[in-house]
């Protein structure tokens, strides 16, 4: 399975450095040239165009919430991928959602994608620490997904980069609690809880 990460805006890199972090294999791409920023990550990251990182299996989606369109146009089918969807659509009003939860919404530009809501809920500070806290524990990060063989390959992808995964089911179910409306943060956004083992 190959990897790629959409956007290295503060999230986007906090996500990168795990991958480095573990020596593990990345395409990175944005809107401008990222080269510099990608060597200067770490050697497993490679740089490429937003049109040759869609071709990954993985996609992380670490980009502005209103840019998600502009990326789902960027490859030709997204049959059969996992598109992981690390945005959040906070001061977005709900009736610009048509009543769904923002990974729903995202869900519309990826057809054919199986979308996982994960690496959202944190400050991108927060995140860049890495995946063992203080005290010793490693950090959740909160996977959902309507589709239950999706969540379980990113929840596999988030042990391996050192994080504690912890399922929430369903988007619209479980997923609510990691999901933004208008100016409202689900109730699990901004909880850093670790796991002890």
């Amino acid at each position: 399975m190959n990897y790629a990460i959409v956007g290295l805006g503060k999230i986007g890199t906090a996500i990168a450095q795990a991958f480095a972090a573990k020596s593990i294999e990345v395409a990175v791409a944005g809107r401008r040239p990222l080269d510099t920023l990608a060597a200067k990550i770490g050697p497993s990251l490679v740089a490429q165009s937003i049109e040759d990182a869609a071709l990954a299996d993985v996609i992380v989606l670490a980009v502005p919430f209103a840019t998600h369109r502009e990326i789902g146009r960027a490859a030709k089918s997204w049959e059969g991928k996992i598109v992981i969807d690390a945005t959040n659509a906070y001061d977005v009003p709900p009736e610009d959602l048509g009543g769904l939860p923002s990974t729903a919404v995202v869900a519309k530009a990826f057809p054919g994608a199986k979308l996982v809501k994960a690496f959202n809920h944190l400050p991108a500070a927060v995140l860049a620490q890495g995946p063992t806290t203080l005290q010793g524990g490693r950090r959740v990060v909160f996977v959902s997904s309507d589709d239950d063989a999706a969540s379980t390959s990113v929840a596999t992808l988030v042990d391996r980069l050192g994080f504690a995964p912890v399922e929430l089911g369903k988007i619209g179910e479980g997923g609510l609690l990691v999901q933004a409306r208008g100016r409202t943060w689900g109730h699990l956004i901004f909880q850093d809880l670790a796991k002890v083992e």
